[in-house]
């Protein structure tokens, strides 16, 4: 396959596609997993280290995956780990027991461990003025998975709850036939990496000369830790408080929750792509970077302290209406902005290795949060909301440390 133009916009708009398909089979599924683990005889904390697993291995080969692709380029990459996704997702959908459950979604994480490099190929193809842009360019598809996926896949899970699951397995079948037919190599021969990088901890070493970066592998992991405890814990927060009527079956209740918990993800979908998709590049050229993800964090970090506090109201539309697109705002300014530095501290040749640190790091985060907020939620249901406002106060802080940087300035 033919290099593509590095200026060229045909990679983002394959690239944008290429990760709204894999984050709308995620988000169909995300209504539908806890209640459907439950279904297995899970316990809220076997529901959410099911998260965690899927995360563990994203956390594993994120780095792999971007090292492979500086080497070997984006599309092959790209190819790949999509059609290992797909495998998982119908694994998923066919399981008969716990077990199952846990490979598949392991098996899924694995090939959606491909984050890193579909950023690589928005660095490939922007140049570092518009790199926010293209970074928001990601959120934007991230934000439509997330307003359309929970809305499928509520709407699905009426049908039966193994409907949404053969849906996302579909889609991810999609995406490997639209990557193959239109996404070109957009790594250059001469920006390819010509030597291995080694190990994780010798990536983290190399990367450690580069400024911001070290602050930005923190912030990511602390930061999705927070985020990720709410992700996991808010589906089981919305059931405990909203879903009260005893005389609901078990199915019923499983529809009632998975519904609301969509309305509440596609409100948080709506925010992110609209600030993503919409206002990110002209935010950046009027306040920076480092200023953006400052903000952001500060916004996650009350909306988080909020969502206890409106459970505590019963108004539902509360937290649909207010506290989901405050924190989809604050998410919104942050993660681009967060992706665009790191991805303009380090040169062409080591963008795959960058983007994917970074994703390990988030995947980090989307084990250690998930693994207990489970236990957090069965102590009390408001503590992984309190816990992860707390976190996100840590991240605060360690934004100090970020400085405003001409582009592949190395520390001293």
């Amino acid at each position: 396959m033919t290099v593509g133009h590095p200026k060229s916009k045909r990679p983002l708009l394959v690239a944008f596609f290429t990760i709204f398909l894999d984050l709308l089979g995620f988000g169909i599924i995300i209504p539908i997993q806890p209640f459907f683990a439950e279904s297995f005889g899970a316990t809220a904390t076997l529901v959410t280290l099911l998260g965690a697993s899927y995360s563990l291995m994203q956390f594993l080969f994120s780095p792999f995956w971007g090292r492979l692709s500086d080497r070997m380029g984006r599309r092959p990459i790209i190819l790949f780990s999509v059609a290992i996704s797909a495998i998982g997702h119908f694994i998923f959908a066919t399981a008969t027991g716990l077990v199952t459950l846990f490979l598949a979604r392991a098996l899924a994480g694995f090939g959606n461990a491909n984050l890193g490099t579909a950023q690589a190929i928005i660095a490939d193809t922007t140049s570092g003025a518009d790199r926010a842009k293209g970074m928001g360019l990601i959120g934007a598809a991230f934000g439509l998975g997330f307003i359309f996926g929970p809305a499928i896949g509520a709407f699905l899970g009426q049908h039966h709850p193994t409907t949404p699951l053969f849906a996302a397995g579909g889609l991810a079948v999609l995406n490997f036939i639209l990557a193959f037919f239109f996404l070109p190599e957009t790594l250059t021969e001469e920006n390819k990496a010509t030597q291995k990088r080694g190990s994780v901890l010798a990536q983290l070493r190399s990367m450690r000369r580069h400024v911001n970066v070290t602050a930005i592998l923190w912030i990511s992991l602390v930061g999705t830790i927070a985020f990720a405890q709410m992700e996991q814990a808010i589906a089981l927060f919305i059931e405990h408080i909203w879903v009260t009527d005893v005389s609901l079956s078990t199915d019923d209740r499983i529809r009632v929750a998975s519904k609301l918990t969509g309305f509440f993800l596609v409100a948080v979908g709506i925010a992110a792509a609209i600030i993503q998709g919409g206002f990110i590049g002209k935010l950046n050229a009027r306040f920076g970077e480092v200023r953006l993800i400052r903000t952001g964090l500060i916004i996650m970090t009350i909306a988080l302290v909020a969502i206890p506090l409106v459970g505590s109201t019963g108004m539902f539309w509360l937290l649909v209406g207010v506290v989901a697109p405050f924190m989809a705002s604050g998410s919104g300014i942050m993660m681009p902005s967060k992706n665009s530095l790191i991805s303009r501290s380090v040169p062409q040749n080591e963008q795959g290795a960058a983007m994917g640190l970074n994703q390990s790091a988030s995947a980090l985060g989307r084990v250690i949060g998930p693994t207990f907020a489970g236990v957090l939620f069965d102590l009390h249901h408001s503590y992984p909301f309190y816990v992860g406002a707390s976190l996100l106060g840590i991240t605060c802080l360690l934004s100090l440390r970020l400085s405003i940087t001409a582009s592949n300035r190395q520390v001293p």
